[in-house]
Order: structure tokens, then sequence, then C-alpha cells
């Protein structure tokens, strides 16, 4: 009994600790101290999350509205080869012919698809590039070959042997074409 009495009073004596004899208000500003940290620390990181989110957000929009509209290149590329055809097709026809009373009506038609494909182009956005007379610019124009002419000033686009496109802002396909060089 003796012994309880005496760990009871040891008790009592641990429970009293020079931390805890500190002055309570110094404690308290420490740890007002400590949260108004961490709270500032956490703000920051919720405002870097936020504007993190608001920059994934503005990168999707962006890829959507770009995938959006040049949905259609890999179809449009496939398409110029048929405009390419039809063109050749009514540039082979010869005069002639073009007014022969049985190929009227094929050469309308040809005419009339022809008009029809270039509508459809323009609509999606899709548009010839002008080269012939133009500078030669190797963002927009593949040169094949190298012409002598005293015509024009070298660089200059004299022939397109292949219509250039544009889809959008983008390139579609470079205009093949010979330009213009000083004679030998």
């Amino acid at each position: 009994m003796i012994e309880e009495t005496q760990n009871i009073e040891n008790s009592e004596i641990v429970d009293e600790l020079p931390e805890d004899a500190a002055p309570p208000g110094d404690a308290a500003a420490e740890r007002i101290a400590a949260l108004e940290a961490e709270l500032a620390a956490a703000k920051q990181e919720v405002l870097y999350a936020h504007a993190e989110t608001q920059n994934v957000r503005r990168r999707l929009e962006k890829e959507l509205a770009d995938t959006r509209a040049y949905a259609a290149t890999a179809f449009a590329r496939d398409m110029l080869s048929v405009a390419d055809n039809l063109g050749r097709a009514l540039q082979a026809i010869p005069a002639d012919l073009r007014e022969d009373d049985k190929f009227k009506g094929l050469v309308a038609g040809l005419e009339a698809t022809g008009r029809e494909l270039d509508s459809i182009f323009a609509r999606n956005g899709i548009e010839k590039l002008v080269s012939v007379g133009q500078p030669l610019d190797p963002n927009l124009h593949q040169a094949m070959m190298e012409t002598p002419s005293d015509d024009v000033e070298p660089g200059t686009v004299l022939l397109e042997m292949q219509a250039g496109y544009m889809i959008k802002d983008r390139l579609l396909r470079p205009a093949l074409v010979s330009v213009a060089k000083k004679p030998d």
C-alpha cells in the first residue's frame, strides 16, 4: 500500500513537466504563427493548382479546336489528287471536241464537278495558293527547276506544275513550281 501511495505521488510529479511551466502566451503565439505559415503555404499550393488546372484546360481547348479545324487534313490531301486528275482531264480535251455536240454534255459535267469540288474545298477552309508571279517562298513552294528569264526578277515563280493548297492557316501541300534565274 505504501508503494501505491508513492507511485501516485510520483505520477503527480511527472505530470508537472518544465514545458508545461512555460507562460501560456508564448506557446499560443508560436502555435498561431505555425498555423498561419501552414495556411499561407496551403493557399499558395491551391493557387498553383488552380493555375495549373486553367493551363491544362486552355491547352485541351486549343488541341480540341485544332483537331476540329484540321480533322479533314488527310482526307483533303487525298481529294487533292482527285482534283488534279479532274483538272488534267479537262485540259486534255481538245477545243474542237469541246464544241462537238456529243461531248458538250460530258465537258459540262466535268466542269460542274470541278466547280463543286472547289466549292467544297472553300467551305472546308481549303484554298488554292496563287504562285505564278510571286517570289519563291520555301514555306509554300517547292522549286522543281530553274528557268533562265530576262522578263522577271530571279527567284520569281514562272510556272506552276502542281497547285499548292492551304487548309485554314496550315500548308496542306506545297506548290511545285519553276523559278526564274538569271540567264547564263
